[in-house]
């Protein structure tokens, strides 16, 4: 079966193994078969091959969380992630792999219906009818509403994001206006990134939502992004939309950290500094498409350390084990993966976990972590008693829920 994949990508492998140690499926497996050479080995063996893919193959690529570190690792620069997603879409296309993603990422290009469905699973929440271990956090009631400000750079809302974490936004907005800066909100069709379609698979479904994301936000200003997954997703449509527009669109996408550092010395001396509010410093955890993917985890250092004594994790940036639909997919994998992440949060002794990446924090909160977004602690810091901020008292918001 011939897979959606660059030959000489496939080929870039030479089997080293620096990228073992890296793979957090490997590391809680011990199994070559969860490395990033034995799946790229299966995918050589069924590219090269006539008739149906190998059965292991589809196992194989499930198993994979898509973290990327092993990119960042390898000495050939093989792009590991490009070949799995070509590899799930070809095998997604011909009929193979699990069916139900695409009927529960369909709701996502919605947004209305989304919400919707958020609010009705807030109420499930408040009457204890949504059972713990889903890990889901504790949905708001009622959602910020935000309002445009100017036209110096978009604020991309997105799907889940906005739905169930809309508190981030507003946070984000705040800061991003204390340095003096217009906020442009998206228009119609800015529903979905599309990120959690290209992992999965369904191409053809990413790029409908990419054009239409790019539609949204026209012009030549900064799009701003507070979603590490999503902005990793964005900054990569020229690939996936193939075209110049995507190229163009792609260039303007920044991490919001990204775009904060250099404006620094535009915010207001902050009021208070967490390391006080908190009663101890702030653990950092770099979710893996900020760190391996866009390479731009040294702007949240920049941007927390003016305000919290900021320490650092001694697991060299591991994957968390969400992974988009992952810790969904594979939860015992999944499981494994964030019990040694919990563990190095842990040593650090800090009891605040911060994190830019909405998947990374409502998995690691459902295993009893208070994790904040960074720029929820700076607007916290800027501007002490707002009553949607952060509150150094509130732990262990991801685990709500009934049962």
């Amino acid at each position: 079966m011939r897979l959606a994949v660059d030959e000489e990508e496939l080929a870039a492998c030479v089997s080293c193994g620096l990228c073992l140690p890296h793979c957090p499926t490997f590391r809680v497996t011990g199994e070559e078969s969860a490395s990033p050479r034995g799946r790229i080995a299966a995918m050589r063996v069924t590219h090269a091959t006539d008739g149906p893919p190998e059965p292991e193959l589809v196992d194989f690529l499930d198993r994979c969380v898509q973290c990327r570190a092993c990119e960042v690792a390898c000495p050939s620069s093989v792009p590991f992630g490009h070949l799995v997603e070509g590899a799930r879409a070809s095998l997604a296309e011909a009929g193979y792999g699990r069916r139900w993603p695409r009927l529960a990422y369909a709701g996502l290009g919605h947004h209305r219906l989304l919400l919707a469905g958020s609010s009705a699973l807030a109420v499930a929440q408040r009457v204890g009818v949504v059972p713990r271990r889903l890990g889901l956090p504790r949905l708001g009631l009622r959602r910020p509403r935000l309002r445009a400000s100017g036209t110096d750079a978009w604020l991309f809302t997105g799907c889940v994001m906005d739905a169930w974490m809309r508190p981030v936004h507003a946070a984000v907005k705040r800061v991003m206006e204390a340095t003096g800066a217009g906020v442009a909100l998206p228009g119609a069709g800015s529903d979905c990134c599309g990120a959690l379609h290209v992992h999965g698979g369904l191409a053809a479904d990413a790029r409908r939502l990419a054009r239409r994301v790019v539609a949204s936000m026209p012009g030549d200003a900064p799009v701003v992004v507070d979603s590490a997954g999503c902005g990793a997703a964005m900054k990569d449509y020229g690939r996936l939309l193939g075209a110049a527009e995507g190229e163009a669109f792609a260039a303007r996408v920044m991490d919001v950290h990204e775009w904060l550092a250099p404006r620094l010395d535009r915010l207001p001396v902050p009021r208070r500094l967490l390391v006080a509010g908190a009663g101890g410093p702030v653990a950092v955890q770099d979710p893996c498409h900020l760190r391996h993917v866009q390479g731009a985890h040294e702007h949240v250092r920049t941007v927390l350390s003016p305000y919290a004594d900021v320490v650092e994790l001694d697991d060299e940036g591991m994957c968390c084990g969400a992974g988009g639909a992952y810790a969904v997919m594979q939860p015992e994998l999944a499981g494994k993966i964030r019990s040694r992440k919990v563990e190095a949060v842990a040593r650090t002794g800090a009891p605040v976990v911060a994190s830019a990446n909405p998947g990374c924090a409502m998995y690691l909160g459902a295993a009893g972590l208070d994790v904040r977004h960074p720029l929820e602690l700076v607007d916290w810091a800027l501007a002490p008693g707002r009553p949607d901020g952060w509150r150094p008292e509130a732990t262990g918001r991801g685990s709500g829920g009934g049962r």
